[in-house]
């Protein structure tokens, strides 16, 4: 008898093979998540370099445009001599690192100083904060003589042991002081290193940014098919336009914001100024809940040390930031991701719980890209089938049967067999 060879049992077998290997994988995945993360840190310091070079070329790149068209490309193009046609870019490289590096240097001696000198008297306050703070719960409850004994002896408790672990545990640890400074010494000088080198990776992808897009594209069309490369194309530019207008954008706000606090906290004479609004600025980065992040804590500080003042500024920091939200960002920002507030709330949410800090702020433009591609789909799906594109005609769909009939509400006012008329368009005077 011949055998007869059926591929569809060849490609059964390889699928049933392919999905128990995969089921392992998975299973091995989960009990040793530990190495995964282990594995997953391990290449993330490796490649770290590189992306503090992309993300820093991203940032100087339209700085480095400037200058390279609106200022050394057309002087270099008057003159008679024969020149490389890179020369115009070599000059506005130079400018903007030179640029870069001031605007880094004069915030650095201008906001660290301030910031030192504002945690030194924090810290060296702290006795006398304290002091303050029991005084203050004391006299609130001085009508009751026994919550005011039972807050004596939790503050004689709390005393006694920071004094005990002051004395049992705080000075054994001092002997591991130096392993763990040698610690803090070689991560120190590995993120000096990572920024270094991302500074030289950055120089070379902006000097040959056409060249490494280029080499890109090659290989693309070389792996994927042309409408594959094409689709990765343009969602590649989608993102340029998104995450460069949110990020830029939040960026000057940031700068905007920690200006007008400095300035505004510094002339009504409120403690801590250059630490807290570098801090609101900072957090203001972050959509929705930034403002939130940065004025309580700060509030909190300044409370401590005169809880009148402490309410000045959370007026003042209310009305900076209601401007801020309502004007500045904005004009600045340009509502470059076009999603609601519900969105706003679930991609911080979700993308911080994975990503901490960094997912935050990454977290609304990566949604708004996800969101406009999925409407995207949406639509040319829906387009094919021919039926309605607009959200609005879907809130009087009541189901669309299997032969593509709609039926619709009966309290919308529409036949079943009918279709919503389209919004009057007004008359425009030209």
């Amino acid at each position: 008898m011949k055998f007869r060879w059926n591929p569809k049992y060849l490609y059964a077998g390889i699928t049933a093979f392919l999905v128990i290997v995969a089921s392992i994988l998975f299973y091995l995945l989960l009990n040793r998540m530990d190495v995964v993360l282990d594995t997953i840190n391990f290449l993330t310091a490796i490649i770290m370099p590189f992306l503090i070079g992309f993300v820093t070329a991203y940032l100087l790149n339209p700085i480095m445009e400037f200058f390279e068209k609106r200022c050394f490309g057309p002087i270099i193009s008057r003159t008679k001599w024969k020149v490389h046609p890179k020369l115009a870019r070599v000059f506005a490289l130079i400018v903007t690192f030179i640029l870069a590096f001031a605007v880094v240097a004069a915030l650095g001696f201008m906001v660290f100083p301030q910031l030192f000198e504002s945690i030194s008297g924090i810290i060296g306050n702290l006795s006398t904060y304290f002091a303050r703070i029991e005084k203050w719960i004391l006299g609130f409850a001085s009508e009751n003589q026994e919550i005011v004994d039972m807050l004596e002896t939790q503050f004689d408790n709390i005393s006694k042991t920071v004094t005990n672990w002051a004395t049992n545990d705080l000075l054994p640890q001092l002997t591991n002081l130096a392993g763990g400074l040698t610690v803090g010494l070689i991560g120190l000088v590995q993120t000096v290193v990572n920024i270094c080198v991302g500074v030289i990776v950055s120089v070379y992808i902006l000097f040959s940014k056409e060249k490494f897009f280029a080499q890109t594209k090659k290989t693309c069309y070389a792996i994927f098919s042309i409408k594959a490369t094409n689709q990765m194309l343009r969602v590649t530019r989608r993102a340029d336009r998104v995450f460069g207008s949110f990020i830029k954008g939040k960026l000057i706000e940031a700068v905007i914001v920690w200006g007008v606090m400095f300035l505004g906290m510094s002339v009504f004479n409120m403690p801590f100024a250059m630490l807290i609004s570098v801090i609101v600025a900072v957090t203001n980065i972050i959509p929705f809940f930034g403002p939130f992040i940065g004025v309580i804590p700060s509030a909190v500080l300044i409370l401590v040390v005169n809880p009148m003042t402490a309410l000045y500024f959370v007026i003042f920091a209310f009305i900076i930031l209601q401007i801020d939200a309502n004007f500045v960002g904005p004009k600045v920002v340009g509502g470059s991701t076009g999603l609601s507030a519900f969105w706003v709330i679930f991609s911080i949410m979700v993308f911080g719980g994975f990503f901490g800090l960094g997912g935050m702020i990454i977290g609304v433009p990566l949604f708004a890209l996800i969101y406009s591609l999925a409407a995207e789909v949406a639509k040319n799906r829906l387009t094919q089938r021919d039926m309605p594109v607009s959200t609005t005609v879907y809130e009087s769909i009541d189901h669309i049967t299997p032969d593509e009939k709609v039926i619709y509400w009966p309290s919308s006012g529409i036949p079943e067999d009918g279709a919503p008329e389209p919004p009057m368009e007004k008359e425009t005077k030209e």
